[in-house]
């Protein structure tokens, strides 16, 4: 069977809702998928528009902030929300679904800020919290995809002007070194791995007019483990619902990854 995965960071349900929806009906049969900065609270959550659509939504909502939920047409056997740590989970940034006998884990990494802020430190232990999760719960033998924003720009190729952004948020060595020891566990980021020279972002500035120029960055990733690798038939971003202009769309694209299992 064909699956269709995706990762896209809505930056907030309610304002990106009608977009969302219409991208799912009109232009993407997506069989799991992961959203980001959801920004509101359970009961707000649209349940009854992706149950329209055939979804079954796990979320892990936050009012205002954050906030990650995964929708799939196919049955959920089971979820976890957080990391189980009463520190980390005061922000809601990470929840997993096993679905087929795959697990799935939705993250979304703080955004961080500049070098030696408490923002900046937040960031990097982030990741260190999510490396001990990964070895808590999961095995790089089994068949395990870990998507969303990780707000890093992994190399400078990810980045519309290396030179103008080196050392800025989300392009310090610091975060891309953390980042790695993530993927040094044993995942692989399955867009460079089908296409490891391409030039292609997932985020763009409102500010500029920057999706038109096309100077973002690559900050969401799909990442799969060994057994998942010789699945992978296809990746890409999908820049049409980035593009719209009413509704106003998240500064953010999706990542669509196809699998065939």
């Amino acid at each position: 069977m064909e699956l269709r995965v995706a990762t896209y960071n809505v930056n907030s349900i309610k304002a990106r809702k009608l977009l969302l929806l219409k991208w799912l009906e009109k232009r993407e049969r997506v069989d799991i998928l992961g959203l980001q900065e959801l920004k509101r609270e359970d009961k707000y959550f649209p349940y009854k528009d992706f149950s329209r659509l055939g979804y079954t939504c796990a979320v892990f909502p936050q009012r205002t902030y954050n906030g990650v939920c995964i929708c799939s047409r196919l049955e959920i056997e089971e979820v976890r929300k957080g990391f189980g740590d009463e520190e980390f989970d005061r922000q809601k940034r990470l929840i997993s679904a096993k679905i087929k006998g795959i697990w799935f884990i939705n993250v979304y990494a703080p955004h961080g800020d500049l070098r030696g802020t408490e923002k900046f430190y937040y960031k990097l232990t982030f990741f260190e919290r999510l490396l001990k999760y990964l070895k808590e719960y999961h095995s790089p033998r089994e068949k395990l995809c870990v998507m969303g924003d990780f707000n890093v720009a992994l190399e400078d190729k990810d980045l519309y002007d290396p030179e103008a952004l080196r050392d800025s948020i989300g392009a310090m060595e610091e975060e891309r070194e953390a980042f790695r020891r993530i993927l040094n566990w044993g995942l692989v980021d399955a867009f460079r791995l089908l296409y490891p020279d391409k030039v292609q972002f997932t985020w763009w500035d409102y500010i500029g007019g920057m999706i038109w120029k096309n100077k973002g960055m690559r900050i969401d990733y799909i990442l799969i483990t060994q057994p998942l690798v010789d699945k992978l038939r296809d990746i890409y971003v999908d820049i049409w619902p980035r593009k719209r202009k009413s509704p106003k769309p998240s500064d953010h694209a999706p990542v669509v990854g196809v699998f065939k299992l």
